[in-house]
């Protein structure tokens, strides 16, 4: 009898190349990991003003693609930039830079292959976020939680600040977790 060595995750900077790639990933992860949490018009209002690769963050090399076997699995980023959230569509924040003395960095955009969750992929794109942070001397993290991501995120230690709920270009409301990390 033989034994598979399970595969291991590869995460690597993002390209700009490789954005629209991300983006389909992107929709169909949003469309299959956020059932029981939105409803098919939140989720599909959500793709069109907010879940998308937000390029800025591509161009600063802070955004990662995760692999399994060479094969598309995930996506996230961090940011030294006041934008918390949305992608190209519709950035919520600033573009200044932060101050890591005083500020928190942002964790961005995580999006995991349906095919690929629960293997790893999310903390994988963490953990390359986190360190990559704080070699640039952030103290805490920030981010803006799908709610189909708030699990994830409190299994990293991650605290809800409070809840948030935007309302879109078209009406349609879509309920967040604004949360935060302490790094030691």
């Amino acid at each position: 009898m033989s034994v598979s060595k399970p595969s291991s995750v590869l995460v690597r900077p993002s390209t700009m190349e490789e954005v629209p790639e991300l983006n389909q990933l992107i929709q169909e992860s949003a469309r299959a990991l956020s059932r029981g949490f939105y409803s098919d018009v939140e989720t599909e209002a959500a793709i069109q003003y907010v879940f998308g690769v937000d390029t800025a963050l591509v161009k600063d090399g802070s955004y990662f693609t995760a692999t399994i076997d060479g094969k598309l699995a995930g996506c996230g980023g961090w940011s030294r930039r006041r934008t918390l959230y949305g992608g190209d569509q519709r950035p919520m924040g600033g573009a200044e830079f932060l101050d890591p003395a005083h500020d928190a960095a942002r964790i961005r955009a995580f999006f995991i292959a349906p095919d690929a969750a629960r293997r790893g992929v999310g903390t994988a794109v963490f953990n390359a976020c986190k360190e990559a942070a704080r070699e640039q001397g952030f103290r805490s993290l920030e981010l803006m939680a799908t709610l189909p991501g708030v699990p994830f995120y409190q299994v990293l230690g991650f605290q809800k600040i409070e809840d948030v709920a935007d309302t879109l270009p078209n009406g349609v409301t879509i309920r967040f977790e604004r949360m935060r990390l302490e790094l030691e």
